[in-house]
């Protein structure tokens, strides 16, 4: 395997991990603010209800989009075992 094509299955393989956990993370981070809005505006500094909200988003996100990821999965190892041959030792 040369350098190229290492560097091409590092980059693809950060990219799709990136484009797998964005949702989730955009979702856990609204929530967050939204939540931390709520407790600025009422005074109610209490960490579970950060923390529930939060949590119970992210879950419903991942199930929701559980089709998805495995999709996406399913692509990238497809790319991998019908390029094996390029990655193996040349």
């Amino acid at each position: 395997m040369n350098d190229v094509a290492m560097i091409e299955l590092a980059k693809a393989t950060l990219m799709t991990s990136l484009i797998l956990v964005a949702p989730v993370l955009v979702v856990a981070m609204v929530i967050g603010i939204v939540v931390s809005l709520f407790q600025t505006m009422t005074s109610l500094q209490e960490q579970t209800l950060a923390l529930v909200p939060k949590m119970l988003a992210v879950v419903a996100t991942l199930i929701l989009l559980m089709p998805w990821i495995l999709a996406k999965l399913r692509d990238f190892a497809r790319g991998l075992f019908e390029n094996l041959a390029a990655y193996g030792p040349s």
